[in-house]
């Protein structure tokens, strides 16, 4: 049974506004524990704001908090949050540094994993620890300036995460349509250790993982409450759904090629009547928009609020300097991509993707999601189960329904990825290498992928939305268990 302890602590040391950080979780620190805290301040944030930057206005926008997180009394990391959240007008508030269940869920929490990221998880060792976090104020204006402290408490653990995992027996595989069991040897024993460390938290919020060898079912399993007939939410992974119906436009005779323009579809002028689907296809529009940029104008979190997502993205300004033939993530061209196959295409996208895609794979159950014009989301977010996601990549790896021509192309080093090495990108699609494995693939928030090799497709998916450790232990499940016990 878990034990949980609730400890307040206060540090004056001569700081007469320092005040209290309360921990609230289990001193037996495991892969599943939560833990959060309540922060109780002598004044509200703002007050301390004011006092480090007394003429300057906005400074809700300008600063926030500073965590510093020590572990065993050394400082481990140090982050300056976002300013937004906590309400720098409360003077106490309470949030989860982890809540298993909820994860991404508040801020809190990616202040956590960042720590995490950042000497955290090496620090953390099993055994005995204390872990301490220190609050302060700041302000970014222009200069950085940094307060005294404000708050600051600490909790014991007991850290118990290197588990020895039981393996677990696998499921008994089935046929599905058109996918029967293959009999080929793989090494059972990895995928049964795999399996166990996925049910002991080793990994986290793993909900599928399906393997198809030469057309066949290798092995399949679910946890977290999931089955063979779960619809996952993939997030991102919807966006290769766009470039594989552009393919089956192209065929069809709706579009000409991926290099007509978007002047040939709407009403622009200059520079932007020049971008081609080409350029949305491989993330490289001209167009202002950068995912990874919180202060570019068509980062994805400034079009979901708008009622209309095409207006929004053909109205973004241009740059061609910038973004001259450069690889950089704009989920709103991939939507614009999806929005604009919605308009030439006679009945529409959702349509036209049953008829040519899904129900020849004899794929029924899915569940798009919407923009405000009811046109297919292509930006993402498309349910299916992960056998059927599973024939999706197949049509991939084998050439078929989708024309081998566009194939070709799609699985190819169309553009470096931006700020990696040795990794490319193609048509809505990612490429690299485990080790001398070459694998173009899909890509989702949360770490769900569909992986293409020659003989091979993996399908994983999960639900570690927006957790910075989302993508790298589903690298580390490749590297380490799934590749190694096909090949």
């Amino acid at each position: 049974m878990k034990r949980h302890l609730l400890i307040v602590l206060l540090f004056i040391a001569g700081q007469l506004n320092a005040q209290s950080i309360l921990f609230k979780g289990d001193s037996l620190f495991t892969n599943k524990s939560d833990l959060s805290i309540t922060v109780t301040l002598q004044q509200p944030l703002i007050a301390y704001l004011k006092a480090l930057a007394p003429n300057q206005d906005s400074l809700a926008k300008k600063g926030n908090y500073q965590f510093s997180f020590y572990v065993d009394n050394h400082l481990v990391y140090h982050t300056e949050l976002w300013p937004g959240f906590p309400d720098p007008n409360e003077q106490q508030w309470t949030k989860p540094l982890i809540d298993y269940n909820h994860e991404g869920a508040y801020w809190s929490q990616f202040a956590w994993y960042r720590f995490m990221n950042n000497g955290g998880d090496s620090a953390l060792t099993d055994g005995p620890h204390t872990l301490k976090i220190v609050l302060r104020p700041y302000v970014k204006a222009p200069d950085l300036r940094i307060g005294e402290i404000i708050a600051e408490g600490q909790f014991p653990l007991y850290v118990k995460r290197k588990v020895k995992a039981v393996p677990l027996p696998l499921a008994k595989v089935q046929p599905y349509k058109d996918l029967p069991v293959s009999h080929e040897k793989f090494d059972t024993n990895r995928i049964k250790q795999l399996k166990g460390e996925i049910e002991a938290g080793v990994f986290r919020h793993i909900t599928s993982i399906v393997a198809i060898k030469n057309n066949k079912i290798l092995f399949e399993e679910y946890f977290n409450g999931n089955a063979r007939d779960s619809l996952h939410d993939v997030r991102s992974v919807g966006k290769t759904f766009a470039a594989a119906l552009t393919g089956l436009a192209i065929r069809d005779g709706y579009l000409k090629s991926e290099n007509q323009t978007l002047g040939a579809f709407y009403p622009l002028t200059g520079e932007k009547s020049k971008i081609t689907l080409r350029e949305l296809l491989t993330m490289s529009a001209p167009f202002d928009g950068d995912d990874s940029d919180n202060n570019s104008p068509g980062n994805e979190e400034n079009m979901y609020p708008t009622d209309n997502w095409v207006q929004f993205t053909l109205g973004l300004p241009v740059d061609t300097i910038k973004y001259h033939g450069q690889w950089h993530y704009f989920t709103a061209g991939v939507m614009l991509l999806g929005s604009t196959l919605d308009k030439i295409i006679p009945g529409g996208l959702e349509k036209y993707a049953d008829k040519t895609l899904f129900a020849p794979l004899h794929i029924t159950r899915y569940k798009w999601q919407y923009t405000p014009q009811h046109a297919p989301n292509t930006a993402g977010g498309i349910r299916m189960n992960s056998l059927d996601f599973a024939k999706f990549g197949l049509c991939y790896a084998n050439k078929q329904l989708i024309p081998a021509e566009w194939v070709e192309k799609s699985l190819s080093h169309q553009l470096p990825v931006t700020g990696r090495e040795n990794e490319y990108y193609g048509y809505l699609l990612w490429n690299k290498k485990y080790g001398q494995h070459e694998t173009y693939y899909c890509s989702g928030n949360g770490g769900n992928k569909i992986f293409i090799f020659k003989d091979l497709v993996i399908v994983v998916t999960a639900t570690a939305y927006n957790m910075p450790y989302a993508h790298g232990q589903v690298d580390k499940m490749m590297e380490q268990y799934i590749l190694p016990a096909i090949y």
